[in-house]
């Protein structure tokens, strides 16, 4: 594959992880990062015992795609566990928190869109996200 620096190619090692939320979340396609217009597009990485707080997208449907390992999708208050090579749609405005209750780590890439009208309005935290550790 020839190296086209015109293309719009971002890796995830190259982006800095949000982790506020828990796991680690890497934005990778944005309208930021390279002038998408539709919505947005990265991968979760979620060790084993860590979640990403419950929230919701009240202008966006969001697509997960499990790469690897195993995580359960709690949205508006049925669960389901999804593993590797299987997708799940969060629907817009539904209440959603990923897990991951396994032993090994878990990688989920997600897609949202369409965009909010403006960014801070396309993400509500509906959890205060805990410390993993209890003491």
């Amino acid at each position: 594959m020839s190296d086209d620096n015109s293309l719009l190619i971002r890796r995830a090692a190259d982006v800095v992880p949000e982790t506020r939320r828990g796991g680690e979340i890497r934005t990778l396609l944005s309208p930021r990062s390279v002038g998408a217009t539709a919505g947005f597009m990265g991968v979760a990485t979620i060790a084993p015992g860590d979640w990403i707080a419950e929230h919701y997208h009240p202008y966006s449907e969001e697509f997960l795609y499990v790469v690897a390992g195993t995580v359960r999708v709690e949205i508006d208050g049925r669960s389901a566990d999804v593993s590797g090579n299987e997708g799940i749609l969060v629907p817009k405005g539904a209440h959603h928190r990923v897990s991951n209750a396994g032993d090994g780590g878990a990688t989920v890439v997600f897609h949202l869109g369409p965009l909010a009208p403006r960014p801070e309005l396309g993400h509500v935290e509906t959890e205060a996200r805990r410390s993993a550790d209890p003491a």
